[in-house]
């Protein structure tokens, strides 16, 4: 259990791997969700994240299928929409050297984006495992940008209509490293603040 209450959609949220293919999001659902992913934080309010977004059925969506890896090209073209996060590193006519501070925005962006999903009765699971390079090449998506991970989102389907090794991802329980090896107050020294507390499980 954990040691403390978090709040929803933070406390429900979960990366299922079976998604209704059947499943349409409209356009104005759609749109909530990059407008949550729109009011994340942002350095200097420089909001570097861009997202292709790819409803099943899409020319993009047809062109990024044949990137995904072997282990999400079962359970990744089911969802009902692919959100493909992008960092833009040229701007304005300036170019970034250091893209730690942008990628880390985008990351800020997509988590809004998924726990907006979760308030909405979806469910996002986020993934890196396709060629990113030749995604970014059938995408259009120019140098001055960088491709950086996949936001599936949909509603859970029926685990009879997808592989046994996507089904059986939906069954796992739920860890996550105990706080007293995360929180520090200097590095490898556990903060000593924490609320007493086992493995974190959800």
């Amino acid at each position: 259990m954990n040691p403390v209450e978090i709040a929803e959609p933070l406390r429900s949220r979960w990366s299922p791997s079976v998604f209704d293919a059947a499943h349409v999001l409209t356009d104005t659902d759609i749109t909530r969700l990059l407008e949550a992913a729109q009011w994340a934080p942002s350095s200097g309010n420089r909001q570097p994240w861009r997202y292709v977004v790819a409803p099943r059925g899409s020319a993009q969506h047809q062109a990024l299928v044949p990137h995904l890896s072997r282990g999400n090209s079962g359970w990744v073209p089911r969802a009902s929409v692919v959100f493909l996060s992008v960092v833009e590193l040229g701007q304005d006519g300036v170019e970034l050297s250091d893209v730690l501070i942008p990628a880390h925005d985008v990351g800020q962006a997509s988590a809004h984006l998924t726990l907006q999903a979760q308030a909405m009765g979806l469910h996002a699971h986020q993934f890196g495992g396709f060629d990113h390079d030749g995604a970014a090449a059938a995408l259009g998506i120019p140098d001055t940008a960088r491709l950086l991970a996949g936001i599936a989102v949909g509603v859970r389907g029926n685990p009879a209509e997808v592989s046994e090794r996507d089904a059986e991802r939906d069954h796992r329980e739920r860890h996550r490293r105990p706080l007293d090896e995360t929180a520090y107050e200097r590095w490898g020294v556990t903060w000593p603040g924490l609320a007493p507390s086992g493995p974190t499980v959800a």
